[in-house]
């Protein structure tokens, strides 16, 4: 039960604390009354001293009048008598102002209107200070005074309960001991974590701090001034845009980068010239300048590859390029070039389409060049393996040709087909009928096959209402015309694929019957006409047109020559071979060394005499190319250089001697390895293995051209281990060479690079 005493104790200290809560907060915790009321205090105090100063100054008059208030008869007599004076005295001279006290004048006002400014800015910067720290004393003061009042408060307590302890009954205090404070915490957290670091490195090792290293470059003191470090104003307008004396003939100012006066004066004498020039001066100098750039053009050397370049800049190496990429030979006459894509060949719009939704991306490299041939109504004999797309070579020329034709109808159907494809087989001659049909079809041409196994009435069925393409095979087209179930009489394009099969299976009679049944009015002249693209486009009469035969052939025995002498008139010959494979008529020699001196000496010995010029020889590098084209010249042999340091002029004209005989032997780098034909090449020396197995067929190449057998030998060494392996299967693939034993068994050569190869049990190496 509380006591009376203890009760009077718990009143009196509520009322303390409310007392002491109280002041403290018109203290510090009412922020703004309490400024407010300082405010209106000061202008209280202002007021009574103005007051107080105004009542001494109306005591002080008093006082000095003795008390009585001024006479206005003294105050008018003085008047009276100022004016009086004014009148006497004589009128001032108006001296006109100086334009120094004008300056004077404008400067001084000028001077305290900016003191001014520059005291509203400081005044406006101080009232925003002041602003800002009384809106944070507004938001946070109340808070932190009144946390700050609890705090002493709970000091002024236990004082208090100390003090009057004695007063109080003796009890245990169970209250918790008091919390901490942060600053204490924070410390101790500090201490304990550099503790637990000393600890770390004491027994795990700490990190070492390396030591920073400075690079040379910082350790250069550069003395050469920048022009950010100039400090130096010119206060000067007219320095804004400095005069630059411009230097005639080959003067230069000193200290200046003399290119960059070059370059000052060009621009300066071309501006020049510019704004003084006629229109007519102009006009000429504009001409001058596109004479000398196709004069540049026409000689620069264009190492850019053949697909880069657009058809109107494709020269002649060019396209040798090309045909060498896809290892199209031709011969026959003023052949066409070959064409790079659908859209760059002569097709219509229509057939262009229709190739796209068959699916032919691309030509194929018989069909690059048979086409074009094709479309100049020449005769062509195509050496191709099948398989190459043959089927569209011939096919592609043959719809634009019978396009130009007039359509079958009643009157013209039963004089037989306009265009006959001869097969071997059945097989072949259905296939060749379904690839047919995909561009016939759409064109709206009747196809018709003629082979054996079906009733001999049933094809005449078929051929009731007539057919534009027939397409048979050798043994039942001749019992249709003997049955005369079929006529020719107005057959104009013949192609025969793969005659050489067809001879080899006894068809040459019954081929050269078919052929004799065609009629003979639109045959070709025997003569340079049929190589002329112009004679041959042009119609015979009304409708008729020169008589175009094709022929197929992988190989070319006397039996099928004799056949194309016969029945052909001045064929273009297209051969193409398989890609990435060496000419058969090259012989490939390959010998292991290792030390450049064996090279040079291996070298000299082939060179010796055993080989007719001009021979080649194909070096890496272009140093290495002059290095050894001087040693061959210094021991008496006859060499020139080409490589791609050379200009258009000193290429040609290093062709053009080891052509003419001037020179012997021509030292090269792959750039010769192109798109060069230089005729009767006897021998090709790789003193430096290529890179990869494709420059090196380009570069034997240059041999064993146009029939004729040559020799090529390369120096390889361990050095050249990415290419073995291909050149291995390379001339494995040559029936007229052979591969050393050196390179057959060297561990480069077993297996291609980038594979893995598992080897031996009693060669794996097992660690215990």
């Amino acid at each position: 039960m509380p006591t009376d005493r203890s009760r009077r104790e718990d009143g009196y200290r509520r009322r303390r604390y409310d007392r002491d809560y109280d002041r403290e907060r018109r203290r510090s915790g009412d922020y703004d009354s309490a400024r407010r009321t300082s405010e209106s205090m000061e202008r209280d105090e202002k007021e009574e001293e103005r007051e107080e100063h105004l009542k001494s100054g109306e005591n002080g008059a008093n006082k000095s009048n003795g008390g009585e208030k001024p006479d206005k008869r003294d105050q008018n007599q003085q008047d009276q008598e100022q004016e009086q004076q004014s009148k006497e005295e004589p009128p001032k001279r108006r001296v006109p102002v100086s334009l120094e006290e004008i300056l004077q004048k404008k400067e001084t006002e000028k001077k305290e209107l900016d003191r001014r400014r520059k005291q509203e800015e400081e005044r406006k910067q101080q009232e925003e200070f002041q602003r800002r720290a009384m809106e944070e004393a507004r938001q946070n003061g109340t808070s932190r005074d009144r946390r700050d009042y609890y705090d002493r408060y709970d000091r002024d307590r236990h004082d208090r309960y100390d003090r009057d302890r004695s007063k109080l009954r003796d009890v245990p205090d169970k209250r918790p001991p008091p919390e901490k404070k942060e600053e204490e915490q924070l410390m101790n957290e500090r201490l304990e974590e550099k503790e637990l670091q000393a600890i770390r490195e004491r027994y795990m090792g700490g990190e070492r701090k390396k030591r920073k290293i400075r690079k040379m470059n910082e350790k250069k003191f550069v003395f050469d001034w920048d022009a950010g470090e100039d400090t130096s104003q010119d206060f000067n307008p007219l320095y804004a845009s400095r005069h630059s004396a411009q230097m005639f003939g080959r003067g230069h100012f000193a200290g200046i980068d003399i290119k960059e006066q070059k370059k000052e004066r060009a621009a300066f004498y071309s501006q020049l010239l510019e704004e003084r020039r006629t229109v007519d001066q102009k006009d000429r100098a504009e001409e001058r300048m596109e004479i000398d750039r196709r004069k540049e053009l026409k000689n620069m050397w264009d190492d850019r590859h053949w697909s880069e370049k657009p058809l109107s800049e494709m020269k002649e190496r060019d396209w040798r390029i090309f045909k060498e990429d896809f290892n199209i030979t031709t011969k026959g006459g003023s052949i066409p070039n070959p064409i790079r894509s659908w859209e760059e060949s002569n097709l219509s719009e229509r057939i262009i389409k229709l190739i796209n939704s068959i699916g032919y991306t691309s030509p194929t490299p018989i069909q690059r060049q048979a086409i074009p041939i094709g479309l100049q109504n020449r005769d062509i004999i195509g050496i191709a393996e099948t398989g190459s797309g043959k089927t569209a070579s011939f096919v592609i020329p043959m719809l634009v040709y019978i396009s130009d034709l007039p359509r079958l109808s009643e009157e013209n159907m039963a004089d037989g087909p306009y265009a006959l494809i001869l097969a071997p087989t059945r097989e072949l001659a259905q296939q060749i009928e379904q690839e047919t049909l995909k561009f016939a079809a759409p064109m709206g041409f009747n196809c018709v096959s003629i082979v054996g196994g079906h009733a001999v009435e049933e094809q005449a069925f078929n051929l009731r209402n007539g057919a534009e393409i027939i397409i048979a095979t050798p043994g039942r087209l001749k019992d249709c015309l003997d049955r005369r179930i079929l006529v020719l009489n107005q057959c104009t394009y013949v192609v025969m694929d793969e005659a050489d099969r067809m001879i080899d299976m006894g068809f040459e009679t019954d081929v050269n019957t078919i052929l004799d049944a065609l009629p003979v009015s639109n045959v070709k002249p025997d003569t340079e006409d049929a190589e002329n693209p112009s004679e041959m486009l042009r119609k015979l009469g009304q409708k008729e047109r020169y008589r175009q035969t094709v022929m197929f052939s992988a190989t070319m025995p006397p039996a099928v020559e004799r056949l194309a002498k016969r029945y052909l008139r001045r064929p273009a010959v297209v051969t193409i071979g398989t890609a990435g494979q060496a000419v058969d008529t090259v012989e490939q020699k390959v010998e292991m060394i290792n030390d450049e001196g064996r090279k040079k000496g291996r070298l000299l010995e082939i060179l010796s005499g055993a080989f007719d010029p001009p021979i080649i020889i194909f070096v890496n590098q272009k140093k290495g190319c002059d290095v050894l084209a001087k040693a061959l010249n210094k021991l008496g042999h006859r060499a020139t250089t080409l490589h791609g340091g050379k200009t258009q002029e000193q290429r040609e004209a290093a062709l053009a001697h080891l052509k003419n005989g001037t020179m012997d032997i021509l030292v090269a780098t792959d750039v010769a390895g192109r798109g060069i034909d230089v005729k009767d090449v006897s021998l090709v020396i790789n003193y430096d293995m290529a890179k990869n197995i494709e420059d090196y067929t380009h570069r034997i190449g240059r041999t064993g051209r146009a029939g004729k057998s040559g020799i090529a030998i390369t120096f390889l060494s361990n050095s050249d281990a990415d290419v073995m392996y291909d050149l291995k299967q390379m001339i494995m693939k040559s029936p007229i060479s052979r591969v050393p034993p050196e390179l057959a068994s060297h561990p480069a050569a077993m297996a291609k690079p980038g594979t893995y190869t598992q080897k031996r049990k009693h060669e794996e190496t097992i660690f215990q």
